[in-house]
């Protein structure tokens, strides 16, 4: 909710007392054992580096591309351990961070990575019907919804433009009294509903049944094994790892907010930290009260935004609004837990759902997004084709990565295909700047988001700039 919507009520302080801070994704008894770390040497013809969705993804499309092809993946810790196990579960159609970024920023190609981005979470669909991939997969669509009259006006506006540009398919626009209809929130005051460009899935168990299906064709995975190095080694590349060296003829690079193993890279991401609760499972008359029947995933219309959606136990999984980077962009296990921020969603939490009063939350956790200055993935490669790499999904890589996955697999190929084609494969975004100026820069726009946020939408002279030059900050 807005800042101005913000709750007064310190009532809701005791529904965080038994919250534990721990993923609620990861802690499902279903969770596999990790595969033995890699001790001594391997061979292969593809190392993928990464054991989250970027690199699974790549690894299993590597072997139906061609089953005789020797893949290994090597994991710093386990599977689907870090941003594809915290993540709020939403595995939307778009490659571009949503429809607006794409079409600011390649307007004469947005058609077309509808389309692509389209089929590709068609095939994600498919893939988890063909690999029997256990992950509560849910193609509800989503709802982004206004809670100010301004955000109201502006998505009516933005249908329109959207209808008129021939962009408009599958979505809807729906009053308060509509919104309110499908989920019923005292702030709501106008949706647009996507009715097929957004699935919900348990982001967990859909990193672990890739690993599975990965494992099944024939792909050897090593957990607990970082990449520490990379070095050409003859016509390959050679990994080194902690107890062993891994020589292969290409690398697939799928490590995003971590440190990239090629160095000229590591300007081109900052790590952002997002934080979400977890409420206790409903009951039959809280859920009555709520609505909620299509099950949709929502996010309100504001800078800094929240996003939430149901679980299959009917949880309400509650995130996003503070996002935080930390000075020198380093990725912490201390920065996982902010009270600070637990404590605000909360309040927001019963602004959004006061009907929900008593609910209490069962799990707090946060995590590191790989944020890039145009809000969506970036590619490339290395080594003279070497190595390929993609980073900066934004937090909207749940179905992206796939997409990435098959465009390092088409650029270690050297192919020439529709996806490599594109500027948005083509072309990078801005490196961030050095400390300190990337922190204030960072610091400045943020307030600047809160600002806007607070005065009807109205972007000062900074955002305004920022616009202008293709850069900003997404919470």
């Amino acid at each position: 909710m807005a800042p101005s919507a913000m709750s007064r009520n310190d009532n809701w302080t005791t529904s965080l007392a038994e919250a534990q801070p721990v993923p609620y994704w990861l802690e499902d008894p279903g969770r596999p054992r990790p595969e033995p770390a890699l001790t001594g040497a391997e061979t292969c013809d593809l190392l993928v580096v990464g054991g989250g969705y970027s690199g699974l993804w790549t690894a299993l499309l590597a072997k139906e591309r061609d089953p005789l092809t020797d893949v290994v993946l090597v994991e710093g810790r386990e599977a689907g351990w870090a941003a594809s196990g915290r993540n709020g579960g939403f595995c939307a159609a778009s490659l571009t961070h949503g429809l607006a970024n794409g079409l600011a920023r390649w307007p004469e190609e947005i058609q077309r990575l509808e389309e692509l981005g389209a089929r590709n979470l068609d095939a994600i669909e498919e893939a988890v019907v063909r690999h029997r991939l256990d992950c509560e997969f849910e193609r509800t669509g989503g709802i982004d919804v206004a809670t100010e009259p301004y955000q109201a006006r502006e998505l009516r506006d933005w249908h329109a433009e959207l209808e008129r540009r021939g962009l408009a398919g599958g979505t809807e626009f729906l009053d308060r009294d509509a919104v309110r209809a499908q989920v019923d929130s005292p702030t709501f005051e106008a949706g647009l509903w996507d009715r097929r460009g957004v699935a919900m899935v348990h982001p967990a168990k859909l990193a672990w049944g890739l690993k599975r299906a990965c494992l099944r064709l024939g792909v050897r995975v090593y957990e607990h094994t970082p990449a520490l190095t990379l070095r050409a080694y003859g016509a390959g590349m050679a990994v080194r790892t902690p107890y062993g060296q891994v020589r292969a003829r290409r690398v697939a690079l799928g490590t995003n907010v971590f440190p990239s193993l090629v160095r000229r890279m590591r300007s081109y991401t900052v790590p952002v930290y997002d934080y979400a609760l977890m409420t206790e499972p409903l009951t039959d008359s809280q859920m009555a009260s709520v609505g909620w029947r299509n099950r949709q995933g929502l996010g309100d219309s504001a800078n800094q935004f929240h996003y939430f959606r149901l679980t299959a136990d009917h949880r309400i999984l509650w995130g996003g609004y503070d996002a935080v980077y930390p000075y020198g962009g380093r990725v912490r296990a201390e920065y996982d837990h902010r009270p600070e921020t637990y404590a605000r969603l909360a309040g927001h939490f019963f602004t959004c759902f006061p009907q929900l009063e008593g609910v209490r939350f069962t799990h707090a956790w946060g995590g590191a997004i790989d944020t890039c200055s145009r809000f969506s993935a970036f590619f490339g490669t290395a080594h003279r084709g070497r190595v390929a790499y993609a980073a900066g999904y934004t937090g909207l890589g749940v179905g992206a990565t796939r997409f990435g996955a098959e465009v390092m697999l088409d650029l270690l190929a050297g192919a020439r295909t529709a996806r490599t084609e594109l500027q948005m494969v083509r072309r990078k975004p801005l490196p961030f700047p050095p400390e300190p100026f990337a922190w204030a820069g960072i610091a400045l726009t943020k307030w600047s988001l809160a600002r806007a946020d607070a005065h009807g939408g109205r972007r000062n002279l900074w955002l305004r700039t920022m616009d202008r030059l293709g850069l900003g900050f997404d919470s």
